[in-house]
């Protein structure tokens, strides 16, 4: 068919199209949504407000369309679009009353559904079975804007905002679980309980194999290492350059160190010596320039492990915790946690939960949407050509059809993806 060119000026605007939907493409996310029970499984956990599941779901609906305050939820009420997410869609205002009646337990509650989730979601297949998980702990500022915002204050960070505790899995990027702090607190406030609490929960969702734990400085603690030691979790995590770390390292001999790969305008060695009974692996980096550095000599990063194991070969894999920064990104922007849109503190933590859901959903979505491994996109990437579609939703011979676009690049995709889902088992 030629190409047909309009002008512009002259091409009418009516909204009166009640079959259009906007993000078509969400019928995979709701699709999978169903099939783990989470309507149903908050009904029946969470006990603030009348049916919270659906409110919970229209909430992590609009997150994963990409919205990202209270007011995104009306794009879902456009058109026919409620009719492809498989439940009722609420007023942004009811969700935003719901949220404000919200407590600590809600959100404890709250919790618990976000982990049968993840569960089913495993048993499904996207789980790591009897493999090694590797858990990456990490805290972000989560900013806020306006001056009567619970618990939001200023941190190290010099910006106003709360202060979460997330936990990832490194090959996947999901969110194991998190926990909405105060925008003050220490980095490592409340790690050693946070640790106990998240790999209580992968046990449960169905981890058998091994556990390894890794985070950078701010987490180091005897009470962190304690609980993974409780727990047996193999632990590799940062130190800080305190005196006894200090005086453990220059006691290292020199002919102990071993080149490993770097820059052509440095060079870089590992070595090992102990701490507290524990491994202590320490790289060393040198940066050869033509003029005079400002920090001549060798810098020192160290960290402490109960890991078997080539120093060389557990300081590649502790350098990968950096992993950990593009699942916080991918949550922040990818799933609506960018910013707090409350002034209620428990009301954050509540939609804090629901991002993370939001984030996972899209995560398991391409998990198991395919039987081979595939490299697993962020939100944004997999959003634009799968989930933001156009649409109508028409009725012929009393069934129903969702019309996409001709020619849609990825309609291929799309298919095996939508086909694949609907084959997995809903949860009776």
């Amino acid at each position: 068919m030629p190409h047909l060119s309009l002008p512009i000026d002259h091409v009418a605007i009516r909204f009166d199209h009640d079959q259009a939907v906007a993000n078509a493409g969400m019928i995979a996310t709701s699709t999978l949504a169903g099939r783990l029970g989470i309507e149903a499984l908050a009904d029946e956990t969470v006990s603030v407000g009348f049916r919270p599941g659906r409110k919970l779901l229209t909430l992590v609906d609009a997150l994963v369309a990409g919205g990202d305050c209270i007011d995104d939820i009306d794009v879902l009420r456009a058109g026919a679009t409620a009719r492809v997410l498989g439940h009722d869609v609420v007023a942004a205002s009811t969700v935003g009353t719901w949220l404000r009646q919200v407590t600590f337990g809600h959100v404890r509650q709250l919790d618990h559904v976000t982990e049968i989730a993840m569960s089913r979601a495993w048993a499904s297949g996207a789980g790591p079975g009897g493999d090694t998980l590797t858990i990456d702990i990490d805290s972000t500022i989560c900013e806020v804007h306006g001056y009567a915002k619970q618990g939001a204050t200023f941190g190290y960070t010099k910006v106003r905002g709360l202060h979460p505790l997330v936990a990832t899995r490194a090959d996947t990027g999901e969110i194991l679980h998190v926990r909405t702090r105060k925008g003050s607190a220490n980095t490592g406030r409340g790690a050693a309980r946070f640790v106990r609490e998240v790999v209580g929960r992968v046990r449960r969702a169905g981890a058998t194999g091994p556990i390894v734990l890794r985070a950078d400085a701010g987490f180091w603690s005897r009470k962190v290492i304690a609980a993974c030691v409780d727990h047996r979790v193999a632990f590799s995590i940062t130190v800080t350059r305190q005196p006894v770390i200090t005086n453990a390292i220059e006691e290292i001999d020199e002919d102990v160190w071993v080149d490993i790969d770097y820059t052509d305008s440095g060079r870089a060695q590992v070595a090992e010596t102990t701490w507290a009974g524990h491994r202590l692996i320490v790289r060393r980096t040198e940066l050869a320039a033509d003029v005079p550095a400002l920090f001549a000599g060798w810098r020192h990063h160290a960290f402490t492990t109960n890991r078997d194991g080539h120093p060389v070969v557990l300081d590649g894999d502790h350098r990968a915790h950096a992993v950990v920064e593009l699942a916080i990104r991918d949550l922040k922007h990818g799933a609506g946690l960018a910013h707090m849109p409350s002034g209620i503190f428990t009301a954050n933590a509540a939609w804090t939960v629901a991002a993370t859901l939001a984030h996972n959903l899209i995560r398991w979505t391409q998990l198991l949407a395919t039987d081979s491994p595939v490299t697993i996109r962020p939100a944004a990437t997999f959003r634009r050509p799968l989930l933001t579609l156009p649409g109508r939703l028409v009725r012929s011979a009393r069934r129903w059809t969702l019309k996409l676009p001709t020619r849609w690049p990825w309609a291929d995709t799309f298919t095996a993806m939508l086909l694949r889902l609907r084959a997995l088992p809903a949860i009776a």
